[in-house]
């Protein structure tokens, strides 16, 4: 019987490879991508030529059953995303279940992850915090909103730069204006930035310097007073034109 492998990858700067990630990659069978074009330049900077087959949220449903098959017949099989830890807001949960079901030996190696290195530097809680990746986007939204306010532990989310402003607004309003929080972009790469402040300062920051990049969100856990819990509707929801724009303040 083979073997997954579970290959973290830089999720910014390509020093972040470890030693025993290149490794494994070189002795692998088979390498299983986000994208294949994205992690062919990963692997050809690192001199390493093994044959890929796609394995992306639109096909692994399909695929799952053929590779694990695959791997209990000896393959060795190495499972890489485009960027940080598989199966972390990525792709990779459904083969490892499988592969743990049938009986195949599963290692996953540590390495890159964008998360960790956000929480740490945002100045916040971080011995307890509660993993979010990404909200919702329509249904359901509103409720998870709701059931964050409420979270004592920090909490962290990933969000596309262009839907951070409005999550930024939508927290203040299902929080509070005033509850903490950094935001954290371009993780491990040249242009990495940690802008802290309140919730209605990120959101007014980031209303006046457009964000690019890979985000991550870290918020500070709720201390037991009452929050606003409003509904994000047309009506109540702040204005971006009517905000006076200022430079979120550092946290204390």
């Amino acid at each position: 019987m083979g073997k997954l492998y579970v290959v973290p990858t830089p999720v910014g700067n390509l020093e972040d490879m470890t030693l025993r990630a290149i490794r494994v990659l070189k002795e692998a069978d088979l390498i299983l991508a986000e994208d294949t074009r994205t992690s062919g330049v990963l692997l050809k900077h690192f001199d390493i030529q093994k044959p890929m087959q796609s394995h992306h949220k639109f096909n692994e449903h399909q695929t799952v059953d053929d590779i694990a098959t695959r791997i209990e017949g000896g393959l060795t099989v190495a499972l890489v995303s485009d960027a940080g830890t598989p199966g972390i807001s990525d792709p990779g949960f459904m083969l490892v279940r499988e592969c743990a079901r049938r009986g195949i030996e599963v290692s996953c190696l540590p390495g890159a992850t964008a998360f960790v290195p956000a929480l740490v530097t945002s100045g916040l809680p971080c011995d307890k915090f509660c993993f979010e990746g990404f909200l919702p986007q329509k249904k359901g939204r509103q409720t998870r909103l709701q059931q964050l306010a409420t979270e004592t532990r920090t909490t962290v989310l990933y969000e596309s730069p262009y839907r951070l402003v409005k999550t930024l607004e939508q927290l203040a309003q299902s929080m509070s204006t005033e509850r903490r929080a950094a935001v954290v972009r371009e993780i491990s790469k040249v242009h990495e930035e940690t802008v802290r402040g309140t919730l209605d300062e990120l959101a007014r920051h980031f209303t006046a310097n457009e964000p690019r990049g890979e985000i991550v969100i870290v918020i500070e856990g709720w201390d037991g007073t009452p929050t606003t819990n409003t509904t994000d509707t047309d009506d109540n929801r702040p204005s971006r034109k009517s905000k006076r724009h200022t430079q979120a303040r550092p946290l204390n």
